[in-house]
């Protein structure tokens, strides 16, 4: 019985650890295998079932997992990450939460899908995103 009492608190500190590892805050922003195959570059999303779409380049694709957000200083947790698809969850203080699932097809094609809330309203859109191009001279992630 002594044992397993030494046990449980070690396992505890040990889960806890690792849960305090695996959400980073702001300035540490996971790393995820499946946006290492999105290439840099402009990119058209186009909002699946939607009329519209929206230009964006990309110097850094970690900028897709909070499109609601924007650079809202958010903590972000990885719930799964593969080569090809990759699920997070963040949290901005103040300015609500989401889930973006992106799943990468080729470097030059992937699918993204947010939901959450931002600034008091719900949202929940999914879009097919084409590299279109090298970003234009001056333009930045957005």
């Amino acid at each position: 019985m002594r044992v397993s009492t030494m046990i449980r608190p070690a396992l505890f500190g040990l889960l806890f650890l690792g849960g305090v590892a695996a959400a980073e805050g702001p300035a540490a922003a996971p790393h995820l295998a499946a946006l290492d195959a999105i290439e840099q570059g402009q990119w058209q999303l186009r909002e699946v079932g939607g009329p519209g779409s929206r230009s964006l380049c990309v110097a850094d694709p970690r900028v897709l997992l909070q499109l609601q957000h924007g650079k809202a200083q958010c903590s972000r947790f990885v719930v799964a990450d593969t080569a090809n698809s990759a699920i997070v969850h963040y949290t901005c203080p103040g300015s609500g939460h989401g889930r973006t699932t992106i799943t990468v097809e080729t470097g030059r094609l992937f699918k993204l899908q947010t939901q959450g809330i931002a600034d008091g309203a719900p949202f929940d859109m999914s879009y097919e995103a084409r590299r279109t191009g090298a970003c234009g001279a001056g333009t930045a992630s957005r």
